[in-house]
Parts: structure tokens; C-alpha cells; sequence
């Protein structure tokens, strides 16, 4: 099991005063193996060349943003399951959400506390560390079928690796709730995993129309999701939704939550 004091970091953060402050809080926590980079695409390079357990970016980089980084991490084969923190000044909602949907593992501030940074590095650690859930269910985890609805391809991508991460192997993705409906229809599936806003259908307006259909009416529905408003979330429990993560979610979290869905139905 990886500890924090061995973990390898690539750092893409163009300011060297703030390489250097980030540097040396990762420093204070035994992390002292710190490749700093410029630039994303030498971040990049150096990523596939050397394989580091935990890549570090700020928002603005010279050549790309933070999140042209991690869409191009999430769609490489080489890098798509490689954890990902971002730390950035930026606040605009609009700009944070792709990084959350793409499975980042924390967004921290600038400045941000030890407490902050503790609790990111802990997220990335449960994610390299996860074990397969193959000892812990009677469910034989190779022939379980997951149907994943997301309009984001790179969050279907992350939820993807942690699942195969669990021991899963068969899986279908739909990008739309209007995509899910035939495949609904046409397969059975044993875990059904959901976004909440997408185009169209949305999953409060699918997790009902599952529930309603006889074939797939009692197979349990987990939402990764950011939304926070109560009533919202109150409208999808009644929905039938099993269980809610958020996003980003905890790589422990969402273990636990299988787990436990795996074991009631």
C-alpha cells in the first residue's frame, strides 16, 4: 500500500514562487520526490515517460488551462486513470464544474490550509490504494453489468477506472437518458450509475421512468452528482434513486456505497 511520503508528483504550475510554496507544503508531509513543470505539455511528456502517482496543476497554464489538462489525461490512454488535484485562485463555477466532472480528486485554493491539502492527497491515496471488492460481496464482480449514463465522457472515463479498480469488468455507457432508454429496454443490468443534469432527460426524470419499468424496476441506481440544492436532492430520493456520491466523489465513498447497494439487492 502506497503512503504519502513515497508518492511521486508532477506539478504543472508556471509561477515558480507558487511551485515553490506548494512544493514545500507537500515537502512538510515527507513528500520530497516534486517534478515541477512550466507548462502542460511538458507536464504531459513527462507524465507518459515516467508514470507519477499524482499530477498537480494550477488553472492557468501558458499553453493550455487546467482543465485542457485534465481532458487530455482523461482521454489518453496512457494517463486516463492518473490522479489529478487541482490548485487554482480561480472561483468561476463555470470553469471549476468540467474539472469536477472529470474526477478530479480535490480543487484547493490559493492559498490553501494543510488541512485542505491533507485531505486531497488523502482522496488520491484511497484512489491508488483501492482494492477489488471481490472478497467483501457474494456477487461475482466479472459477470455484474453497469450501465454508466453521463453526458460528460471524461467523468464516464473516471467513474469507469475506479470501477474497473473494484474488480468490474462489463460495462455500457450512454450519454443521454434518452440514449439509456433502449439499452434499458434491451439488456439487464445488476448496478445503474447516473449524472443528475444532462441534456434532455435528466436522471431524477430517468431514475423514474426505471423504477416504473417492470425489467429493471428493483436494480439499484446510484447518482454521482454536484448538485447540492435540498429540494433537488429530496425530488431524487423520491425518484427511487438508492444512494448519492458527489462529485468529486471519495474513491472510499463510492467503494463503500456498491458495497452496500450490491449487498441489499
Amino acid at each position: 500500500m502506497l503512503e504519502v511520503q513515497h508518492l511521486i508528483i508532477a506539478l504543472a504550475e508556471p509561477s515558480h514562487v507558487q511551485a515553490q510554496i506548494i512544493s514545500r507544503a507537500l515537502g512538510e508531509m515527507g513528500i520530497t520526490r516534486v517534478e515541477t513543470h512550466a507548462d502542460g505539455e511538458s507536464l504531459l511528456s513527462h507524465a507518459r515517460q515516467s508514470r507519477p502517482d499524482l499530477v498537480i496543476s494550477a488553472y492557468y497554464l501558458p499553453d493550455m488551462t487546467g482543465q485542457q489538462l485534465l481532458q487530455q489525461m482523461r482521454e489518453s490512454t496512457d494517463l486516463s486513470g492518473m490522479p489529478f488535484i487541482l490548485v487554482s485562485s480561480e472561483t468561476n463555477p463555470e470553469r471549476l464544474e468540467p474539472i469536477r466532472q472529470a474526477g478530479s480528486l480535490g480543487i484547493l485554493p490559493k492559498p490553501f490550509t494543510s488541512a485542505q491539502l491533507d485531505e486531497a492527497l488523502a482522496n488520491a491515496l484511497d484512489f491508488i490504494n483501492t482494492e477489488s471488492l471481490a472478497m467483501e460481496v457474494d456477487t461475482d464482480l466479472a459477470n455484474v453489468s453497469i450501465l454508466i449514463v453521463d453526458d460528460s465522457l471524461t467523468s464516464r472515463r473516471h467513474v469507469r477506472a475506479v470501477l474497473e479498480r473494484l474488480g468490474f469488468e462489463h460495462f455500457t455507457e450512454a450519454s443521454s437518458g434518452a440514449e439509456a432508454l433502449p439499452m434499458l429496454a434491451n439488456d439487464s443490468f445488476q448496478l445503474i450509475i447516473i449524472d443528475y443534469h444532462m441534456p434532455g432527460m435528466d436522471g431524477c426524470e430517468l431514475a423514474r421512468h426505471i423504477r416504473q419499468d417492470g425489467a429493471q424496476g428493483r436494480t439499484p441506481i446510484l447518482m454521482i452528482t454536484s448538485e447540492t440544492d435540498r429540494d433537488r436532492l429530496a425530488e431524487v430520493e423520491a425518484a427511487g434513486v438508492s444512494a448519492c456520491c458527489d462529485k468529486p466523489f471519495s474513491t472510499n465513498k463510492l467503494r463503500d456505497t456498491i458495497r452496500e447497494l450490491l449487498q441489499e439487492y
